[in-house]
């Protein structure tokens, strides 16, 4: 049972002297400082930022400073700055119905000190737990001092008879409500110079002018922001001297590795759903839809400085899967299982995500995107067939076969179809697939493997006539050798 009354709470665990006084960058340090004694996991859900990104928060944390968070779109900003509230307390207690959840061992409002002058030990308390002492604010131009800080408020002090410059006339901003408390701002550059400059007076000094009238509040909030590099020139800036009291500044980034990329997306993406039907997602499918996002990164007819968020590959293996239960519901199949042909069925998710340059704008955004699929297949068919020899298959296609596949088909009749390719379900086994496997994922092998053989230009294929022998001259199948051989360095890390 939580103490009720001021007396009851100086006699309990809250009304000891290491409690009464702690700040909340104290608090945070603890909790951290018990966690990482404790090994216990220090952010959940983050992959990729080991090594980089959360030991310099660690730090900032352990250092009591203000952050901020430097990255381009899509590169889990705001959720680190979310995950930050698992360094509170569970609860912590404050003066009943204080806006700005006053200490009731120092509080600073007017209001919260002549009610404890009033009804000294029988002050009734309150309790606020971490999910309610986090305040996060999108800044935007239109965004107010009043929104931030406060304003005095005529009618509040009509109501009680209060002057206008009294404290007891002020209405509270975000900021203040943030007390004791963690305060988020997220694309910090997009506000206004002069919210920025009553930003970093009130976090320095402690006091603030409201309407011409200076209000003192010494606040215990630990401040975050996030911002994207690019803002600084494209929508504003940082001002000097908020930049300057911001204690550490940590650059995020995309995820390094394939494998990284590939966790991040199993987590996030909708891909268990309650349909009925089991899906089962093949593991180069789920890199071919990474390794879309990976080439984008380094391409040059997408824009840099706008990145490309890791929402593109989440986007596109829901649509992926999506796709693949249409078809599944329509010709009523047990399992979900999605193809390559899948992948090119999801262009929406991907034209959206991506920023172009000129030369791209040229081309369109659905060429590109294609493009990139095709890449991204070329690239996890040489990791996972290095060394395959698919003679057998080329050589069926070169004496005149053609192969047409639909991706309406149902994966036994698609499997009926590939077993005509001599050769070809036997080199699936480079995949990991077994001949009992699912027929699903037997299919969608093989249909890799064809759509990997075409990324190589070693086979043709068309929307029309589906997938038939190369047209492309042997030059061109020697400079992708030449190619796949700085590509296999470059991705030489194995996938699990």
């Amino acid at each position: 049972m939580l103490p009720g009354t001021l007396g009851e709470l100086r006699i309990s665990r809250f009304g000891d002297e290491s409690n009464r006084g702690r700040t909340i960058k104290d608090e945070m340090r603890a909790n951290l400082i018990r966690k990482l004694q404790e090994k216990q996991p220090v952010f959940a859900g983050i992959v990729g930022y080991e090594d980089t990104v959360i030991p310099q928060v660690i730090n900032a944390i352990l250092s009591r400073h203000n952050m901020i968070l430097l990255g381009l779109r899509g590169q889990a900003k705001s959720r680190i700055l979310r995950e930050l509230t698992s360094f509170l307390d569970d609860v912590v207690p404050v003066v009943a119905g204080c806006e700005i959840n006053d200490n009731p061992f120092n509080p600073i409002c007017r209001r919260c000190r002549d009610l404890m002058q009033q009804l000294g030990e029988g002050t009734p308390i309150e309790y606020r737990s971490r999910e309610e002492r986090y305040v996060e604010k999108l800044a935007t131009p239109d965004v107010t001092i009043a929104d931030i800080i406060g304003d005095i408020d005529p009618i509040k002090a009509a109501k009680g008879g209060h002057a206008i410059g009294s404290e007891l006339s002020v209405h509270y901003g975000l900021l203040p409500r943030a007390n004791r408390g963690i305060f988020a701002i997220n694309e910090l550059p997009d506000l206004a110079g002069k919210i920025q400059v009553g930003l970093f007076n009130i976090m320095q000094e402690g006091d603030v002018q409201i309407k011409g009238y200076p209000v003192r509040l010494p606040l215990d909030v630990m401040l975050v922001f996030s911002a994207n590099p690019e803002d600084y020139t494209a929508r504003g800036k940082i001002v000097t001297p908020l930049k300057d009291r911001i204690g550490s500044e940590i650059k995020t980034h995309y995820p390094a590795s394939l494998e990284h990329g590939v966790a991040i997306t199993e987590q996030e993406a909708w891909m268990h759903r309650n349909s009925g039907r089991n899906i089962i997602v093949p593991q180069f499918v789920k890199q071919v839809v990474e390794g879309i996002a990976f080439k984008a990164r380094a391409d040059q007819r997408i824009d840099k400085r706008s990145g490309v968020s890791q929402r593109l590959p989440i986007s596109c293996i829901e649509n992926v899967v999506s796709n693949a239960e249409r078809r599944a519901i329509l010709t009523g199949e047990d399992h979900v299982v999605p193809r390559i042909s899948d992948i090119y069925s999801a262009l929406p998710a991907i034209t959206g995500k991506i920023e172009l340059e000129y030369e791209g704008e040229l081309k369109g955004a659905d060429t590109i995107a294609r493009d990139l699929i095709r890449q991204a297949v070329q690239m996890v068919f040489r990791h996972y067939c290095p060394s395959t020899d698919f003679k057998q298959v080329v050589d069926w296609f070169e004496m005149g076969g053609q192969l047409k596949l639909s991706d309406a088909e149902p994966a036994a009749t698609t499997l009926a179809r590939l077993e005509r390719v001599q050769g070809l379900l036997e080199k699936t086994e480079a995949l990991g697939v077994k001949t009992d496997s699912p027929v699903g994922v037997r299919a969608a092998a093989a249909e890799m493997v064809l759509e990997g053989l075409h990324s190589m230009d070693k086979i043709s294929r068309s929307d029309e006539r589906g997938f038939a022998a190369s047209d492309r001259k042997s030059a061109a199948t020697q400079e992708l050798y030449r190619d796949y051989t700085m590509e296999k360095n470059r991705y030489k890390k194995p996938l699990n």
